[in-house]
């Protein structure tokens, strides 16, 4: 599959992924390999394990792969790197370009005896009529990461930079509806680069010097369009400083229905005050799909009911996730109802906090279910809401 003048997609198409890194992707993926013909061929990434046979073959349509002469290893995961083991061996006049982090980690993994070019930062490799330029991005998202430019077609291979899950017999991203490809762009950020977002502000200002025409990242479609290109880099740089929108998102469980009426009352009434909101129900939505939302959302509330002295474990499970992505520069309340006691609502309000949110008020928290008098309660936490929404 030819993307510009002797340079070629030679990747896998995994149509039957369901689930990466925690997340579910119910699109499939794609693991983005290419090719580069010139006096020195050269592969750029590779696939997962099982995708080579597929990848191979696709090389094969194009060159005999005992010719290639660099296998560049933009990243070490085994998504990107799992076919080296099997290259290296078909391909023995190649050298294995990656950072120098990356030959530790390819040791380790692997226990890889091979052929290392090891590349610095803003270092140049010319393979015939091109030169290619290497930008470390170090913890986007592991510490040896780098993408790959080429200088003469300005193109940057981007690694997980730019991505999507998202299996597609078509290899740009203006080839298939936009708007599925801008919520899986944010969904793969919201769920693998968010807590990175100082190593992005970075890695835009190095790329934002460089005239490119195109995007190849590892996964997904190609961003080939000007217009394409500038807004995915300016979400980027969106999401990398936490920016949000004026967006209210409800997020709950709820056992005997309380805290979901007390959900809807919230909802009701971000509605009269022309807010842009959204409810979700963590019973039957995945927490990868509740990220995304969060991504854009400023303001988050968080109800649970309480279960032996703690919150329900979808929210704890929930609350522990976003943990781990560090979510910034957005706005908590959280609401539920109990039976017993409230000691379970502690534990929710420093897990909130923990996440990396700041509450707004203390809690509204009902015995068992609630009545009209406890519903209109809800109207009281809204003015600080709408304050932070209308900032």
């Amino acid at each position: 599959m030819k993307i510009s003048d002797q340079i070629y997609w030679t990747g896998y198409i995994d149509w039957n992924l369901t689930v990466f890194h925690g997340y579910q992707t119910p699109l499939g993926s794609s693991y983005n390999a290419y090719l580069i013909v010139d006096e020195n061929p050269v592969l750029i990434d590779s696939v997962k394990d099982y995708g080579f046979a597929e990848m191979l073959t696709r090389i094969k349509a194009v060159i005999a792969p005992e010719k290639i002469r660099y296998l560049i290893a933009n990243h070490a995961e085994g998504d990107h790197s799992g076919s080296l083991t099997e290259l290296v061996k078909i391909c023995p006049n190649a050298q294995v370009v990656c950072s120098p982090k990356a030959v530790d980690i390819f040791k380790k993994i692997y226990r890889a005896d091979w052929r290392f070019k090891v590349v610095e930062n803003g270092e140049t490799l010319n393979i015939g009529r091109r030169d290619l330029k290497f930008i470390h991005m170090p913890m986007v998202h592991w510490p040896e990461s780098m993408a790959t430019y080429s200088v003469t077609d300005k193109i940057l291979f981007s690694n997980d930079a730019f991505g999507q899950h998202y299996a597609s017999s078509e290899r740009a991203a203006d080839d298939v509806p936009l708007d599925i490809v801008w919520q899986e762009a944010a969904k793969y950020y919201a769920n693998i680069v968010l807590p990175y977002g100082a190593q992005v502000l970075k890695v835009l200002e190095a790329v934002q010097t460089l005239p490119v025409e195109m995007i190849c990242p590892s996964h997904g479609l190609i961003w080939r369009r000007k217009a394409d290109i500038e807004k995915i880099i300016g979400l980027y740089q969106k999401w990398a400083n936490h920016i949000t929108d004026p967006k209210a998102l409800i997020v709950y469980d709820t056992m005997w229905h309380a805290t979901e009426k007390m959900a809807l009352r919230f909802f009701e009434l971000f509605e009269q005050n022309g807010i842009d909101a959204k409810i979700l129900n963590l019973a039957n939505k995945h927490i990868s799909d509740i990220m995304t939302d969060i991504l854009a959302a400023r303001v988050v509330l968080f109800g649970t009911p309480i279960l032996n002295n703690r919150m329900l474990p979808t929210m704890a499970s929930m609350l522990m996730y976003i943990k781990g992505l560090k979510a910034k520069n957005r706005y908590a309340v959280t609401f539920g109802s109990y039976g017993w006691a409230t000691v379970g609502f502690k534990e929710l309000e420093e897990s909130v906090k923990d996440a990396g949110f700041t509450l707004l008020s203390d809690g509204h928290y009902v015995k068992f279910t609630p009545d009209e008098t406890e519903m209109n309660k809800c109207l009281a936490y809204i003015p600080a809401m709408l304050e932070k929404l209308r900032s």
